[in-house]
């Protein structure tokens, strides 16, 4: 038997502020900082031991993980970073209020931009400041590779070679791996390892700072998922995902 965990990372600035965050590297809010840490007690509470560790270039994932790992005396484990789990880029809509923007555009715009499969926001420039070619973060990155803006197509297209050539394989020696990433970028993954449809992935709320646990078989096919928290908290945690792209 294998497990996987994915965690989204806790809640960031721009979270509490209703603002379209994508690649923006924002730090996480207290509140954030608790569900990391919940987190990793929870974890460490159930008996889980990780052999490694993924995560974004991201430091709201990236701190989650650091302060979960630590809570289950964990830092020890490799820990691999990689572009491919960023958040979905949200292009020109980067750092704009959803809320308000909903008002502007109204709700079904904006629910396509967030959650319409393959429709994508408006694109940056590559001049453009928040691009990320132009952040040192990903010098090293063939420069085609870097989106302006991104559908949850273009999300998951980026992030399925990743989980095939190198998460896949590391379960040959481990049978606990984390992955500590984004609502989006976790869809991905979500929605490959339950077979589910285009529509149906579009209904899924993945709260932040809760651990989302997938037993699979040695052949990593699905036996069973669920999250480690109590029903109510989820319910309300997912609702409160859910309502992010609705206007005042």
């Amino acid at each position: 038997m294998k497990k996987l965990v994915i965690i989204r990372h806790g809640q960031s600035d721009w979270n509490l502020e209703n603002r379209f965050t994508g690649w923006a590297d924002v730090p996480l809010t207290e509140r954030g900082v608790i569900e990391a840490g919940k987190a990793g007690r929870t974890l460490k509470e159930n008996g889980f031991q990780f052999g490694l560790a993924y995560t974004s270039y991201l430091k709201r994932a990236i701190k989650t993980l650091w302060l979960l790992l630590e809570e289950m005396d964990q830092m020890y484990i490799p820990v691999y970073n990689s572009w491919r789990l960023n958040e979905k880029h949200y292009g020109t809509l980067t750092g704009l209020n959803k809320a308000e923007t909903a008002e502007k555009y109204g709700e079904e715009q904006v629910k396509l931009w967030r959650r319409g499969f393959a429709i994508a926001p408006p694109a940056l420039a590559t001049t453009d400041p928040l691009h990320p070619c132009n952040d040192s973060k990903y010098a090293g990155i063939n420069k085609n590779l870097l989106p302006g803006t991104e559908s949850l197509k273009d999300t998951i297209d980026r992030i399925m070679p990743y989980w095939n050539d190198t998460i896949v394989p590391s379960f040959q020696h481990h049978d606990q791996i984390l992955i500590a990433a984004h609502g989006n970028s976790l869809r991905g993954i979500v929605m490959h390892l339950k077979g589910l449809s285009e529509e149906e992935i579009l209904e899924i709320n993945i709260p932040t700072g809760i651990p989302y646990v997938f037993e699979l078989s040695d052949q990593l096919e699905l036996v069973k998922d669920y999250y480690l928290a109590d029903e109510e908290e989820l319910k309300k945690l997912m609702n409160e995902v859910a309502s992010q792209g609705k206007a005042k």
